[in-house]
């Protein structure tokens, strides 16, 4: 069974930036594809970022140029890297582990909100 735990959220205001930490307890980390996934209130969960085990990255529209996703697997934890944030990122904020064709694995979420 894999652990995920989340850091790094809190209150930033509007143009701030914030860093979120996952780190995972499987030793088999590194084949998995990592993701970042955010629910606001009344919204659905949606995926911002991922990362395969062979580097191929995706970013939500909504935060392309802004969100920086990356790992290290030697420290079996991924990153979100959160620049020029806006009210509308507000939400909390989920990494999951994906092996086969769906997540299998969510970390318990951290809340990031921006606001002035």
């Amino acid at each position: 069974q894999v652990q995920l735990v989340e850091s790094g959220g809190g209150l930033v205001h509007p143009g701030g930036s914030l860093r979120l930490s996952c780190a995972a307890s499987a030793s088999t980390f590194s084949g998995y594809t990592m993701g970042w996934h955010r629910q606001a209130p009344g919204n659905e969960r949606e995926l911002v970022a991922s990362i395969t085990s062979g580097g191929t990255i995706h970013y939500a529209d909504s935060v392309k140029g802004r969100f920086t996703i990356s790992r290290d697997n030697a420290k079996n934890t991924v990153y979100l890297e959160m620049n020029s944030l806006k009210p509308e990122d507000t939400a909390v904020y989920y990494c999951a582990a994906r092996w086969g064709f769906s997540y299998n694995a969510w970390g318990q979420g951290t809340q990031v909100t921006v606001s002035p």
